[in-house]
Order: structure tokens, then C-alpha cells, then sequence
């Protein structure tokens, strides 16, 4: 009891002292200012992430492999960086889930990106050529001036794509769905094989025919 006593006129003591209700409130101040400059500083944050993620790809451009491309391509294109004029041509990238990215002019070349997203991706004039697209969802990509030259675009979803001024010689289209595609300005598809697309738009099978595409099961790798 003696003990309990004392304490309590101990923590009655201390209850009179301003001394610790000012440091009370500084302590509370000091979490407001922390918060404050944390804020203040997300701009200068986020800046470095971006320059880390590109100098990761510039750092790996020319090389096989991912490189940790696939993340820095994403964390960029989740934040509304443009990826305009990237250079990521002969690397691995299966599964990159880039949708509605900005990749015009882009490089490509020879990439390996099978099973990946691109939907609503912005592609004029980039070099998509021996590139390995097959089974991505390419729905709604702008393909206008792209260079698609002996790409593998077997079974992907190419449903409202925009080929306006693309070329597409050798291409292997097979399986592919081409629903609602648009094709009437396609600057050429020499050797382009269309065996079993889906969903093709009425007279594009037709047309295709005419201007050098085949439907050969034996030129088309798609399964």
C-alpha cells in the first residue's frame, strides 16, 4: 500500500508539471513536421525511381535476358511515363504487362514477348520486326507505320487493332483473332499467313489473298 501511495503522488506530481505537457506537444509537433517534408519530397522520390528504371533499361540495351527490363517498363508505364523511342530490342520479356503504354518509334526487335499485355498500346512507327508476340493480348494497339515484318503474332488478340500503313510481310497471323481489325490502309502483307484466324472482317480474307498472304498450315508454327 505504501507503495501504490507513492506512486500515485509521483504520477499526481508529474500531472502538475507543464514541462512534460510541452514535450508532450513537441513530440506530437515533431510527427507533423515529419509528415509534412515526407510529402514534400515525394516529387524528388519518384524522380529517382524513374531515372533507376531507365537506367536499368539503357543499361541492358543490346543484351539478351530480361535485366530487370520487365519491372522497369512497368513501374514507368504504372506512373504515366511515356516510353516513347525505347530501345529494348532482343530481349526477354515474356509476360510484360504494358497496357495502354506510349511506345511510339519504339525498338523491338527480335523480342520475346509471348503472353504479354499491350492492350491499348500506342506502337506507330516502331520496329515490331521478328518479334515474338504470340498468345498477347494486343487488343486496340495502334499499329499505324509499324514495321511487323516475320512477327509472331500466332493466337494473339489483335480485336480493334489499327494497321493503317503497316507492313506485315511474312508475318504469322495464325489463330489470330482479328475481330474488328483495321485493315483497308495495310501497306503490305507479302507472305503473311493467315491459317485459321478468327473473327476476320468481312472481304479482309479476300484482300489478303489478293496482295500475297496465305493461309499454309505448314508456314504457321501456331500449334
Amino acid at each position: 500500500m505504501a507503495v501504490d501511495w507513492c506512486f500515485d503522488w509521483l504520477a499526481f506530481v508529474l500531472s502538475q508539471w507543464s514541462f512534460l505537457e510541452v514535450l508532450q506537444y513537441l513530440g506530437s509537433f515533431s510527427i507533423l513536421v515529419a509528415v509534412i517534408f515526407y510529402f514534400s519530397e515525394s516529387g524528388d522520390r519518384l524522380k529517382q525511381k524513374h531515372y533507376q528504371a531507365w537506367q536499368v533499361i539503357n543499361t541492358a540495351q543490346g543484351k539478351g535476358g530480361s535485366g530487370g527490363r520487365i519491372e522497369a517498363l512497368q513501374e514507368l508505364n504504372m506512373d504515366g511515363v511515356p516510353l516513347v523511342g525505347v530501345d529494348v530490342s532482343g530481349a526477354f520479356l515474356q509476360g510484360v504487362h504494358l497496357p495502354r503504354a506510349k511506345m511510339v518509334r519504339s525498338n523491338l526487335n527480335a523480342v520475346d514477348a509471348r503472353n504479354s499485355n499491350f492492350a491499348g498500346t500506342d506502337f506507330t512507327f516502331a520496329d515490331l520486326r521478328s518479334g515474338n508476340f504470340r498468345e498477347s493480348n494486343m487488343s486496340g494497339v495502334k499499329f499505324a507505320g509499324t514495321d511487323l515484318n516475320n512477327a509472331d503474332l500466332c493466337a494473339a488478340n489483335l480485336s480493334g487493332a489499327v494497321l493503317n500503313g503497316a507492313t506485315l510481310d511474312a508475318a504469322d497471323l495464325g489463330k489470330a483473332d482479328l475481330r474488328n481489325i483495321q485493315w483497308q490502309n495495310i501497306k503490305s502483307l507479302q507472305g503473311t499467313n493467315l491459317w485459321q484466324v478468327r473473327n476476320a472482317p468481312p472481304g479482309f480474307l479476300q484482300w489478303a489473298m489478293q496482295h500475297g498472304a496465305n493461309a499454309s498450315q505448314a508456314q504457321s508454327d501456331c500449334p
